[in-house]
């Protein structure tokens, strides 16, 4: 088992600042290289504050607000235009920082891209799902639409 530091939100295993054991393979081969976490020492102590500390400062304050950017973010779809070859195939894939990027776009906000979900690999146009944690207790479905662009 390998004791790591999570340095950001992973689904299922903690939040950003949380101390964690896990297995080895998974520590070696997803969470370190994706930078997800950091080995755990002694001195990690003081990483952990910092990082909650950085979190805290990132989250949204109270439930009510996050509430009120749920409502905003489920309104309406969010257009994100990008560049395609053939048959709508996009040239790589829509990810969480596309995604944040169309919500400030459309004048919904800003959220921080490590709260962004995709369910599914977007590699193609049209529409599409993801889910945005906002608060601990408060999640956002949001409406994708996925365009090709020039």
């Amino acid at each position: 088992m390998a004791k790591l530091i999570l340095t950001q939100e992973v689904t299922g295993l903690g939040a950003a600042g949380d101390v964690v054991e896990v297995k080895n393979g998974y520590a070696r081969n997803y969470l370190l290289p994706r930078g997800y976490a950091l080995t755990w020492s002694k001195g990690g102590e003081k990483d952990v504050e910092r990082i909650r500390a950085a979190r805290q400062a990132r989250e949204i304050a109270t439930v009510e607000e996050a509430q009120q950017i749920a409502e905003k973010l489920q309104s309406q779809p969010v257009k994100i235009v990008v560049k395609t070859g053939e048959n709508g195939r996009l040239f790589g894939t829509v990810g969480a920082a596309h995604v944040a990027e169309g919500v400030e776009a459309a004048g919904l906000g800003s959220i921080d891209k490590r709260t962004v979900e995709i369910p599914e690999r977007i590699k193609a146009t049209g529409n599409y799902t993801a889910t945005v944690k906002l608060h601990a207790d408060v999640t956002a479905t949001v409406d994708l639409q996925v365009v090709a662009g020039k």
